[in-house]
């Protein structure tokens, strides 16, 4: 049996991996042959992510830059620390490169026998016929616009502005994130040299890069910079689908849901589907069970109200930081900081951060 998977983004890729990994043959079907991959945009993944990839998926052990710490400020209680996460061990969750990590799994699906890349035709509803199970990753196929254009979206009116900053070489295991006036700055480690920078700035439409390399300047406090590099941007909005699959067809990733920045759980959310998608195969396949769209409606059963809560609980920090924005108030960031510090509610973020809604 062939498992198709649509699209060649970084989920795709990834998710085709961990199936040929369990031996099972897979149609990776694209409209493009040669993806562009943002080389801007990196990825945090948490440490039992990290390691579920190394074991499952791919080792990616010289690729991950470690975080040990994460602080976060507010604007409003001018750089005074608002929380503060430590590791009890070797890291809280690393940083990589998308384009890197994306070549390291296309390589190696290439070579691998169980997986071939074919070219589609993205209006070819036929595909159903051919398949008994599709996963469907491309935003804009028509599978996508027929069965899975009913969401559940959330408008931030911001965009995400990211780029890499070069500077002076230190230590760098420290992540921060600063709640400013104008939007929420991320400023994530990549190694001694260089971070990733993330600027989730409101009414930001018409910004101008020069105008943002000025904020990111006059933001930030920890590096020497020496230089700034490409910027690029993307609107924001958190999305939940209402439909996880149909018949034998199922949305996956962005598709089902996307989330605010700010946490950095995007991608975290993607590999703990994976994660549950391919033990629910892998169930079937060592019992001997036909895989078919009954693994789509164990899926949904199982994850869509956990992936629900999880992004809506997203939505729930940002608008309370964007409430206080709008006040000028420090008495929500006092209480934040209060509470937060509590070392058993700092343990449960951290855990809910590492693992998710269980």
């Amino acid at each position: 049996m062939t498992i198709c998977i649509i699209g060649t983004g970084l989920t795709a890729l990834t998710l085709a991996k961990g199936l040929v990994n369990l031996n099972i043959k897979v149609d990776i079907l694209s409209k493009e042959k040669n993806l562009k991959i943002d080389e801007t945009r990196t990825i945090g993944i948490s440490k039992s992510n990290i390691e579920y990839f190394n074991k499952n998926i791919i080792n990616i052990e010289k690729l991950i830059h470690k975080i040990k710490k994460i602080e976060v400020y507010s604007d409003n209680l001018q750089k005074e620390k608002l929380i503060d996460f430590n590791s009890d061990k070797d890291q809280l969750f690393s940083m990589l490169r998308n384009n890197k990590l994306y070549d390291i799994i296309k390589n190696s699906l290439l070579k691998n026998k169980y997986s071939k890349f074919k070219s589609y035709n993205s209006n070819d509803l036929s595909l159903i016929k051919k398949y008994e199970i599709i996963i469907n990753c491309d935003q804009s196929n028509i599978f996508t616009k027929k069965y899975f254009n009913k969401k559940i979206i959330k408008e931030y009116n911001s965009f995400a502005y990211t780029t890499i900053i070069s500077h002076k070489e230190i230590l760098n295991d420290i992540a921060t994130q600063m709640f400013t006036k104008n939007g929420i700055l991320a400023l994530l480690p990549l190694s001694k040299k260089q971070t990733s920078i993330v600027y989730s700035l409101y009414d930001s439409k018409n910004f101008k890069n020069e105008n943002v390399s000025r904020l990111i300047r006059d933001k930030n406090f920890r590096y020497e910079i020496k230089k700034i590099g490409k910027i690029n941007s993307i609107e924001l909005k958190s999305l939940n689908s209402r439909y996880y699959y149909y018949n034998n067809i199922l949305a996956f990733g962005d598709l089902l849901h996307k989330l605010h920045p700010l946490a950095g759980q995007g991608f975290n959310m993607t590999i703990r589907d994976i994660k549950l998608l391919l033990r629910i195969i892998r169930n079937k396949k060592d019992l001997g069970l036909q895989l078919d769209k009954s693994i789509n409606i164990e899926f949904e059963n199982e994850f869509k109200s956990k992936n629900f809560i999880f992004t809506k609980s997203i939505d729930l920090i940002h608008d309370f930081f964007n409430l206080e924005r709008k006040f000028k108030s420090t008495f929500l960031s006092k209480s934040v900081q209060i509470v937060s510090n509590f070392p058993p509610i700092n343990k449960v973020f951290k855990k809910i951060a590492n693992v998710g809604v269980l």
